[in-house]
């Protein structure tokens, strides 16, 4: 199942900006009481974008695991009025204990870093997310 066609991320408006970068447009039902983006609004856009990295990397283990949010922070930066996009990252090092483990095991965590940036490229939150990714 592609990111984008999880009913809750079709429900906050997130979109696929490019094959590996999601993107979310703010809109009035995503604001909070000062009418900018709403915490967790971007949250799910982060949280979103790192489940996407993770198919796009493994694209081998889609439909063959389970993999499970195990925790998640964010660090919000500035307030967001306009549209944001996600980038993210896992570094070399965690990508291969993962694949030790995994390969070892049938399961593992791995960690996938995102960043939100606004319209004028500026990081306005940054966020770490832990995955639990277990074989079917």
């Amino acid at each position: 199942m592609h990111i984008t066609s999880i009913p809750f991320v079709q429900y906050t408006g997130i979109e696929k900006l490019t094959e590996d970068t999601l993107a979310l447009n703010n809109k009035t039902t995503l604001c909070n009481h000062m009418g900018t983006m709403h915490a967790g609004a971007l949250y799910t856009l982060a949280e979103s974008q790192s489940g996407l990295h993770l198919q796009t990397l493994y694209p081998e283990l889609r439909d063959q695991v389970i993999p499970l949010l195990r925790e998640g922070s964010m660090k919000y930066k500035k307030a967001v009025s306009e549209g944001v996009y996600a980038l993210s990252d896992v570094s070399d090092e965690i990508k291969f204990q993962f694949e030790k483990q995994f390969s070892k095991k049938g399961r593992g965590s791995i960690t996938v870093s995102v960043k939100l940036k606004d319209e004028a490229g500026d990081i306005c939150a940054e966020g770490i997310f832990v995955w639990f990714i277990q074989s079917l």
